[in-house]
């Protein structure tokens, strides 16, 4: 027999929120083949697992203590320990659905985000270092600013608008990419051989599950199937395909050839650019939030390679900047007749720009600052980087003993002392 429906909840919005959260942490799983097919095939696995550790170790976290920290009552600074170890969160209803969807959700969030710093990361970080530094983080940098923005925090209360993330997620993870990958310095071969993606169809099938899991990601942050869920979810149509069309057209004109990888990140650009606008601006201001947002990254990753920084697979010009541009442009876009909360520079109200900008310039400095103590505070138990030697061989092998691609039909296997040889074949040859 079934437990009676807690008054308040909704059937429609549980049902959505269900699909939400399971098309978000399709996510993750899509990250690893989009990251992983634009490395090198020695590397394929290592980085794929540095997502599917996100699940694991994030997750864990976030259910124990990460969402208290986020969304339990506290200060205008952190939440309290109210929500730890789950206590207090059950099928009470959260707005129109249960309390405990509502941290599952959330808790999806935690883990693609957490998951995104690892791009700027591959091909040299210690896998063991990596999974201590992913559970600090998203205990230490991303619950924290997660509060400030959703949890009933200082950003939330001076009217920042960020619909599913621009802040939280994209410009976090961003910036903590890009303060990564300069701590671990650049990889032995950057700058001295071509480093190529071993496998652009990966790239390709990532992309398209994460547009795909993305509807989760911003429709499901209305948290109710609702007038605002359909606008959300529309603009993350549109303003990606307007961000493909721009890039492609750039790529045509500077070389006359549009790449597979570059429509690819075109794509996670403009996903990234509409998610802290999607329930706040008109769909044509998606289109034209999607064109816009283009131009910064495409520019800034053509830069990127002509200099020491080694952000592997761009995480700060994809993400980053581009959860930058967005988050600016919903200050700029932003509609109160379509959303009733805030209109824009354009529709009158100038501050919301610059509230925008201060909620931006608080993320950019807290994610470098915090990434940049917690690297500091593994590498003092444990290396970060992985040897030169392990990195000529491939980190596969290295930290997983696994290879994405055998070749042969197997190695030699070295028996340890004491153990039976294998039987030979029948007729006694080797």
């Amino acid at each position: 027999m079934g437990v009676a429906s807690a008054e308040g909840l909704n059937g429609a919005d549980t049902t959505w929120m269900l699909v939400s959260t399971a098309l978000v942490l399709l996510m993750t799983p899509a990250l690893a083949f989009f990251y992983g097919g634009l490395v090198r095939s020695k590397n394929a696995l290592n980085t794929m697992m540095m997502s599917f550790a996100a699940l694991a170790f994030v997750g864990v976290g976030w259910a124990l203590l990460g969402y208290s920290l986020a969304f339990a009552e506290g200060s205008p600074w952190i939440g309290g320990l109210g929500h730890a170890f789950l206590r207090g969160v059950g099928l009470e209803a959260k707005g129109s659905i249960p309390h405990l969807l509502f941290m599952a959700f959330q808790g999806t969030f935690a883990i693609l985000t957490a998951a995104l710093v690892s791009g700027s990361l591959v091909e040299r970080m210690r896998f063991p270092a990596y999974l201590a530094f992913l559970t600090l983080w998203g205990l230490l940098v991303y619950a924290p600013l997660a509060h400030w923005v959703w949890g009933g925090g200082f950003l939330g209360q001076m009217g920042a608008l960020d619909f599913a993330g621009g802040t939280v997620v994209h410009i976090n993870a961003g910036l903590a990419g890009l303060v990564g990958a300069m701590v671990l310095g650049a990889r032995k071969d950057y700058g001295r051989q071509a480093i190529l993606p071993h496998s652009v169809p990966f790239t390709l099938l990532g992309a398209a599950l994460l547009w795909f899991g993305w509807f989760g990601f911003n429709g499901g942050s209305a948290l109710a199937a609702s007038e605002i869920a359909a606008l959300a979810f529309v603009n993350t149509l549109l303003a990606p395909a307007a961000t493909l069309a721009v890039w492609i057209l750039l790529d045509l004109l500077r070389t006359g050839k549009a790449t597979a990888v570059g429509a690819a990140t075109a794509i996670i650009v403009g996903l990234v650019a509409i998610t802290p606008a999607a329930g706040f601006v008109s769909p044509l201001s998606a289109l034209v939030l999607g064109g816009l947002s283009a131009l910064p990254s495409y520019f800034f990753l053509l830069y990127r390679p002509r200099t020491r920084l080694d952000d592997a697979l761009d995480v700060f010009g994809a993400h980053g900047l581009a959860g930058i541009t967005g988050a600016l442009l919903t200050g700029i876009l932003a509609e109160k007749a379509w959303n009733g909360v805030a209109d824009g520079l354009l529709f009158g109200n100038p501050g919301q720009l610059f509230v925008q900008a201060v909620a931006v310039a608080i993320a950019i400095l807290y994610s470098a600052l915090g990434t940049f103590l917690l690297l500091k505070l593994v590498g003092l138990f444990t290396p970060l980087r992985a040897t030169p030697k392990e990195e000529g061989a491939g980190l596969d092998v290295a930290q997983h003993g696994e290879e994405a691609y055998a070749s042969g039909e197997g190695a030699i296997l070295v028996l340890s002392e004491g153990l039976p040889p294998a039987p030979k074949p029948a007729g006694g040859k080797a």
